[in-house]
């Protein structure tokens, strides 16, 4: 059959086709016009018989440059045009009045105007016809869309508000004034900041459109478990063009399409400039992102230009105005909307005798105000319409539009984007160009404006938030139905080990497998691995409940005869990411402020390697935090000693330090398994119960040794939880000195003690430090009180009251970075000795890492010596003696160096 198709085929070539070509394309065209996807549907067909015959057929990755959906495609616009256009323009003054009266009065204050007025359309057609603030279900009233804003673009968001009565004048005059008396709104969209407005942080370039996708997946993740019920629920996320260099924004568009996930939709506002030029001077970033996400299989739909062109294209027989499109790179559309109507006619269509005619009745005003496609309601009504529609995938809307929309001074200019104010002449223009009917006073003052709701505009505007569910962006947190297991749960964590040598994240992960047995939470508990899962030992939990798969395991795994064989399923609990921490991260997003969005108290656990943890993905891990998430991240193959032969780029020596940063993070570097059991607990029970705005970072290693059971819990379980505990008491005397441990290197402690005291005659105490960076935080808060109340008695850090009169010298020892200890020197002095494992990581066994950073046991010995001979307690000769019988080699390199 193929030989005879490719037969006929090579005969057909010698034929002339034209007129059979053309027969073709008019059967093709009545297809199109009963139905625009049964036109596709049959190109598609014909693309995949080409591909049988051998015949190549490369497919489109870059469409004309042209909308998408032709004019006769598109549906009559449903809204009141003229309310709308009222609407916006009273945003649009309010907005940019917002950001110039704040650095008329308080000069570098910043703020941004371009970015908005780029935007404005493309938002509003959004708030009057499809973000919908809540759905009907057959469970009740559900949560309604997450829309991601354009972070730049907050001071329109702020001036809907003012109009919808949400916020007050005194609010948008203190806009970027959060220390005043009367208190303003935040520079851009931070939920830790205004807790009842924004949802998500989206600043900081491709965390929002990453969050957005993560999220959309979440949503189904739910919706497929039973948590929620199915809704037609969307995910927006308003995107720069500029932004879109970022590699977090198109990083993780194939999840998407893998996924299915048509409740997601991106809009990219593609104004064709960042901060400093165009972004793409000498090419067309439309073109690109087109290319990008279509190859990716994303539904692509392109909104260039405004319906004024559809005349001038019905005028054009020849395909001119398009090739002339073609031929003109940002850099030139850039330039044309910066110039004046005479530059236009001149520029664009002067290059073509034939083009002259078709706009010479038209005027050069007339000209320069032909609209892109990003400040038409219709083109954009139509493009939402269409991707809400759309159903197997996600929809990317490209829209062209110009950055300093209707700002005279501005517009399409370079510099526009750090446009902070405008001239009195400038302001009069504003008001022209967009008929905002304001009086001569309000202009000249700069005064916010707000008509009263029986104002035409506002009622409307207000009846169209009413039939979409309510008001956005708008940020609640419902009672949570939420018990934590009370600590009797963890007993069987709490009893050790009976002397079995196990790793605390194998202790970690039987926990987490009983926590998810668990009748009350077990469902609500969400397990996230970067492609690690085997590492951590989670191949049970895989087994138990699943890896989560929207399309089940359409498989069968080659380990199928196997107990613990690979388990995809469709309801599946395990988000098992593959190797991006930045994904997982932004599923440890959704998940972690499930408890707002879907009022669903997610308890999300994120395992990973805790060398690619805040390392990686510090700035989401900081965004987290803005977004009042909850949570448990767990640092796995933790230290720079306990991960055997890894070395450098694998070794974690400092993820302490930086997860001490997030204020609202509780960092943890537990040694056993039963302080990890206490201080998961109590996790749960702040952050679900009590409702505290937290997550907390734990360390966990892969060194096996017998887990302890916990004596007396009820005594030190304030201690794991503040910080530090004593574990073990000099067994002999007196102690003269005290040791520090945290994680693996408590164990080392605990021999460093015994070599003191059978081999030199000192006895020691020995306590765990479970967490620095709280015991550090407790301290910095007591000082602060006791500096501000001079008159009052001095409170005490709970470092120093926990060791009360414990004396001598302290020697603290740890996997990590001799900081982490340091930063206790203020209320420790003197007497602390800092152990760490400042430097790049090796591959080696333990013995030689720990050597290598002295902090095995003889090094901890030797620095407890050299300590006491330096007060006097014993002879300098002595300690120097010591060193050469610990193996130990004063001139070794310094590890921090080497």
């Amino acid at each position: 059959m193929a030989t005879n198709l490719a037969t006929n085929l090579d005969g057909a070539v010698r034929q002339d086709m034209t007129a059979e070509v053309a027969e073709w394309i008019e059967a093709f065209d009545e297809v199109v016009a009963k139905d625009w996807e049964q036109g596709a549907a049959l190109l598609s067909a014909l693309r995949t018989r080409a591909r049988e015959a051998g015949v190549p057929a490369p497919g489109d990755v870059v469409t004309p440059f042209q909308n998408t959906i032709p004019k006769h495609d598109e549906v009559a616009y449903p809204g009141d045009r003229s309310l709308e256009r009222r609407i916006e323009a009273l945003i649009r003054w309010n907005a940019m009045a917002m950001v110039h009266k704040q650095n008329k009065y308080d000069a570098g204050i910043g703020g941004h105007i371009s970015t908005y007025a780029s935007q404005a359309t493309l938002l509003e057609v959004g708030f009057n016809h499809f973000f919908r603030a809540s759905y009907s279900s057959d469970k009740g009233e559900q949560p309604g869309d997450f829309v991601y804003f354009q972070g730049h673009a907050s001071p329109g968001v702020y001036g809907r508000a003012f109009l919808e009565s949400r916020l007050d004048a005194e609010q948008l005059k203190n806009f970027r004034h959060e220390l005043r008396e009367t208190p303003g709104l935040s520079s851009y969209p931070h939920p830790w900041l205004m807790q009842d407005f924004w949802q998500f942080p989206t600043v900081s370039m491709g965390i929002g459109p990453l969050n957005a996708i993560y999220q959309a997946r979440f949503m189904k993740y739910l919706e497929n478990r039973g948590l929620i019920p199915h809704t037609d629920r969307k995910v927006w996320a308003f995107v720069g063009d500029g932004e879109t260099d970022e590699v977090d924004t198109l990083g993780a568009i194939s999840l998407g399409t893998r996924e299915k996930l048509d409740n997601l939709i991106f809009v990219v506002n593609c104004n064709l400039q960042r901060l400093d030029g165009p972004v793409r001077g000498n090419a067309r970033i439309i073109d690109e992102l087109e290319s990008v996400f279509r190859g990716a299989g994303w539904n692509v739909l392109k909104v260039i230009w405004g319906s004024d062109w559809d005349e001038l294209f019905a005028r054009d027989h020849q395909g001119l105005l398009l090739k002339r499109m073609e031929e003109c790179v940002d850099g030139d559309l850039q330039r044309f909307k910066a110039k004046d109507g005479a530059y236009i006619r001149k520029e664009f269509f002067g290059k073509y005798p034939e083009l002259l005619k078709i706009v010479e009745d038209k005027t050069d005003e007339q000209l320069a105000n032909l609209h892109r496609g990003g400040h038409d309601p219709v083109k954009i009504y139509n493009a939402y319409k269409r991707a809400l529609e759309h159903k197997g995938g996600p929809t990317v809307i490209l829209a062209m539009t110009v950055k300093g929309y209707g700002i005279a001074s501005a517009q399409s200019r370079n510099p526009t984007h750090s446009e902070k104010k405008l001239t009195d002449d400038a302001l009069t223009a504003f008001v022209k160009r967009f008929d905002c009917g304001l009086s001569a006073e309000t202009v000249q003052n700069v005064d916010f404006y707000k008509p009263g709701n029986s104002d035409p505009a506002i009622a409307y505007m207000l009846a169209r938030r009413e039939a979409l569910g309510g008001f956005l962006p708008a940020r609640t947190v419902p009672k949570l139905d939420f018990k934590a297991p009370p600590l009797d749960f963890f007993k069987t964590w709490l009893a050790g080990s009976n002397g079995r040598a196990i790793s605390t994240t194998m202790g970690f992960v039987n926990m987490l497998n009983g926590m998810l047995k668990n009748p009350d939470i077990g469902k609500l508990i969400v397990p996230i691995i970067p492609d690690e899962g085997r590492t951590f030992g989670f191949e049970s939990v895989m087994k138990q409940v699943g890896i989560y798969a929207p399309e089940g395991q359409k498989y069968t795994p080659h380990d199928a005869d196997m107990l613990l064989s690979y388990n995809e399923k469709k309801n599946g609990q395990i988000l098992e990411e593959g190797i991006t921490e930045a994904g997982s991260m932004a599923s440890f997003t959704a998940a972690g402020t499930a408890y707002s969005n879907y009022r669903v108290p997610a308890v999300p656990f994120y395992m990973y390697y805790s060398m690619f943890g805040f390392q990686r993905i510090g700035d989401m891990a900081w965004a987290f935090a803005d977004s009042r998430g909850k949570g448990f991240l767990m640092g796995g193959t933790a230290g720079r000693t306990t991960m055997l032969g890894e070395g450098l780029q694998h070794q974690d020596g400092h993820s302490h330090i930086l997860a001490s940063t997030i204020p609202t993070c509780k960092t943890y570097d537990p040694a056993y398994v039963y302080e990890m059991a206490v201080i998961i607990q109590d996790g749960m029970r702040r952050m679900y119960e009590e409702g505290e705005n937290r997550f907390y970072y734990l360390t966990m290693y892969n060194e096996d040794y017998p887990q302890p059971a916990a004596e007396n819990i009820e005594t030190i379980r304030d201690g794991i939880l503040r910080g530090i505990y004593k574990f073990k008491a000099a067994e002999k005397g007196e102690a003269k000195l005290q040791l520090f441990g945290a994680g693996p290197i408590l164990n080392e402690v605990v021999r460093a003690q015994q070599i003191l005291a059978e081999k030199y005659n000192i006895a020691a105490d020995v306590w765990s430090l479970t967490s620095y960076t709280e015991l550090r935080r407790d301290a910095i808060a007591v000082e602060r009180w006791n500096r501000l109340h001079p008159a009052e008695k001095e409170r005490v850090p709970y470092v120093v009251s926990a060791l009360g009169k414990a004396k001598g010298p302290i020697v603290a020892a740890s996997d990590y970075m001799k900081s982490l200890p340091d930063a206790l020197s203020p209320w420790l002095g003197s007497r602390l000795v800092s152990l760490g494992t400042d430097g790049f990581g090796r591959s080696d066994n333990r013995q030689h890492l720990r050597r290598h950073f002295e902090v095995d046991a003889e090094s901890i010995v030797a620095a407890a010596l050299s300590k006491l001979a330096r007060e006097g307690t014993i002879k300098p000769k002595s300690a120097a003696e010591a060193f050469a019988e610990l193996g130990l080699n004063p001139e070794a390199a310094d590890a921090a160096t080497a």
